[in-house]
């Protein structure tokens, strides 16, 4: 039993349907009369409807990419200075909160993008506050102090207390339009947080908690949100179920399937959450121990058995890819070994070196 732990959460979490009207409200609240807004092309129009009621908002940065680059934070904090811009929201999914979190952090200072990226140069004291909106049902960057980051092929996951947003506004109507592919993507991710949260070697008892609900809340609602995004119930349930996800990883970290998506993108170019899902069963199998199976039986399934079968049927009806011979042709070498000296790879409770990562991969040929 773990009798010695600490649990930190200093974000005001607001969730609800309509929840975006009280925007105003959280600006006021931090402030902020001249805020930017940091989306992607894909809700820009919607952005726009907001700026035209929403006075404080002064500027809007919409080329956010999918992996988020840092000449975007660098233009997004340019657009900061112009403005005089004394807040940021972050309106999207985890590319658009990770860069809206950096841009935020390295407003106030001086200095080249690249200094912070490279943790050449510390991030200012003092930031600009962060409201993060969050309009997928996955990421949980909204109550992580995380930002994954890109400067052409380099990426960097960067963990620092500077990056935590002061609010997290989370209104599941701005997830109904969320495409199927993107809904069964973001879902796996957010799936793939509890469970690495959740067999961390940092695991503690109030993130077990909010893991063991985000199982059953994916398990029960995903399929739903897929075949019918206009499902309130799955769509309230699914984007309940990211944030407990993101405070169930938040301070344990994530593992093994999170440190072999970063080559999985970067190399075979698979979004994070269908990276995330390419190895999650594999790591049900291997992570499979008692208390494992208790999470099992309290998300209402019957073992690691079923666990594996319900992600197996997820990634199939979703049309992931889920074999290596899905991404075209592998070097085997290099993705053991940039799988292996990832940092998350670590927090794995089961030790993956080159060797067992190789006997894994070789299963999923």
């Amino acid at each position: 039993m773990v009798t010695d732990f600490l649990y930190r959460q200093p974000v005001e979490i607001t969730f609800g349907w309509g929840k975006i009207r009280e925007l105003p409200r959280l600006l006021q609240g931090l402030g902020a009369d001249r805020c930017l807004v940091v989306c992607d092309a894909f809700l820009r129009s919607r952005v726009d409807k907001l700026r035209e009621e929403i006075p404080e908002i002064v500027a809007v940065f919409s080329d956010v990419e999918e992996n988020p680059q840092l000449s975007g934070v660098a233009e997004a904090v340019r657009l900061i200075r112009a403005h005089g811009v004394n807040a940021v929201v972050g309106m999207g999914g985890g590319s658009t909160m990770d860069t809206a979190k950096f841009a935020a952090a390295m407003a106030p200072g001086d200095g080249d993008a690249l200094d912070y990226f490279r943790g050449i140069r510390p991030f200012p004291a003092e930031r600009l506050p962060m409201i993060a909106v969050p309009t997928t049902a996955g990421t949980g960057s909204e109550v992580t102090q995380v930002s994954v980051i890109s400067c052409g092929k380099e990426k960097r996951t960067i963990n620092n207390p500077v990056f935590m947003p002061r609010a997290a506004l989370i209104d599941p109507e701005l997830t109904v339009t969320v495409p199927p592919r993107t809904t069964m993507n973001t879902g796996l991710d957010a799936l793939a947080h509890a469970l690495e949260g959740y067999w961390s070697r940092n695991h503690q008892p109030i993130s077990d908690l909010m893991a063991v609900e985000a199982v059953r809340l994916v398990l029960g609602n995903l399929e739903a949100a897929w075949r019918n995004g206009s499902d309130r119930t799955a769509r309230e349930n699914m984007a309940l179920a990211a944030l407990l996800g993101g405070l169930s990883f938040a301070l344990p970290k994530t593992a093994a399937c999170h440190a072999c998506s970063y080559p999985l993108s970067e190399d075979y170019h698979l979004p994070h959450g269908e990276a995330c899902a390419f190895t999650l069963d594999s790591f049900v199998a291997i992570n499979a121990d008692e208390r494992l199976c208790e999470l099992c039986r309290r998300a209402g399934l019957s073992g690691t058995e079923e666990l594996m079968d319900r992600i197996r049927a997820l990634k199939a009806l979703g049309g992931l890819r889920r074999r290596l011979s899905d991404l075209g042709e592998v070097d085997m070498d290099k993705l053991c070994r940039d799988c292996a000296a990832h940092p998350l790879m670590g927090n794995n409770p089961v030790k993956m070196d080159e060797a067992a990562l190789r006997r894994m991969f070789e299963g999923l040929r």
